[in-house]
């Protein structure tokens, strides 16, 4: 434990070369003495690190002294180079610099570990894109990205959903979320939290001005309570279904994908052809919809008010398909 810590203050102190001790202590998570005593053991295995007391003082490492990848262990290098295969990364404009990096550490670290992690490319890829969706278009993620990483302020355009043209917002940035292939930007407007699907903007302009986003917990919290409220803007409605039985594998995929979240299925033996199933979904109108098209193998139970939604939509279907 204490090599791993040595390794990350050498790291933190060869990145910001002077800061002061305290900070190193939170970084690391131990006391300012356990930070004093693991300088005095860097400069006794001759880093060149030493501190300095006063009001400018702290822990500083001399700027001509750098490290090799040459401890890196195989996980260690199969993390790194795992991440070559990363759409994210190509994404955010980044793919050229993964590259050179790795490329850097490629030169230094064990033979022994670049085996590991190359042979990991050959068995692992990563696809964000849900089934049968489209890839989104991004154009606009790398200026994002770098406009956020600064911290200026931005103009967009941006078209809703469902809209037909694009209007302008003046928003404070404050991260980037890919979830399952699908960037999001989260940000301020009037001090609000809002959430902008980065594939419905049209254009950036980069403000000359500082971001100020009054929210200033982790990303990670944020986007947690955003996509939870997100999760329950409607509340779930609890359906009852009848399932033939030799059919409730497809049946069962079909309605796993609108059970709400941390929801599943109850299921209830009836006779030997049939199962009652209870659920919570998210779209009642998509399980009338899904009674209409699969029944007999899926029968609508309860509530009642959604098997009359199901037997007016199949005959305004009748309606529309004569003969």
């Amino acid at each position: 434990m204490r090599a791993d810590r040595l390794l990350r203050l050498l790291m933190l102190l060869q990145r910001h070369r002077r800061v002061t001790a305290a900070w190193l202590a939170d970084e690391l998570e131990v006391s300012e003495r356990t930070v004093l005593r693991d300088m005095e053991a860097l400069s006794a295995a001759g880093v060149p690190v030493y501190t300095e007391r006063g009001r400018h003082g702290g822990c500083v490492l001399l700027d001509d002294f750098t490290t090799e990848a040459t401890g890196i262990t195989p996980a260690e290098a199969q993390a790194l180079f795992a991440w070559s295969s990363r759409d994210a990364v190509a994404d955010l404009g980044l793919g050229g610099a993964l590259t050179s990096a790795l490329t850097k550490i490629a030169a230094t670290a064990p033979s022994g570990a670049l085996a590991d992690a190359e042979a990991l490319g050959t068995i692992v890829h990563s696809d964000r894109r849900r089934w049968y969706a489209a890839t989104e278009d991004v154009p606009w993620l790398p200026t994002l990205r770098e406009a956020t990483s600064a911290k200026r302020r931005l103009t967009i355009s941006y078209a809703s959903a469902g809209a037909h043209t694009a209007d302008e917002r003046t928003i404070d940035p404050i991260g980037l979320v890919d979830s399952a292939g699908r960037w999001y930007l989260v940000a301020e407007r009037d001090q609000e939290l809002r959430t902008y699907r980065v594939s419905r903007i049209q254009a950036v302009t980069v403000l000359d001005e500082p971001a100020a986003p009054s929210d200033t917990r982790p990303l990670a919290e944020i986007w947690t309570e955003l996509r939870r409220g997100l999760e329950q803007r409607d509340d779930p409605l609890e359906v009852v279904v009848s399932v033939a039985r030799e059919r409730q594998e497809p049946v069962r995929r079909m309605l796993s994908m609108q059970l709400a979240p941390g929801t599943t299925i109850e299921s209830d033996d009836t006779d030997e052809h049939r199962v009652v199933w209870r659920l919570a979904v998210r779209l009642p109108q998509v399980i009338a919809a899904m009674a209409v098209y699969q029944a007999p193998d899926l029968l609508l139970l309860e509530p009642a008010w959604l098997k009359d939604e199901v037997r007016a939509a199949a005959l305004r279907t009748l309606d529309c398909y004569p003969g």
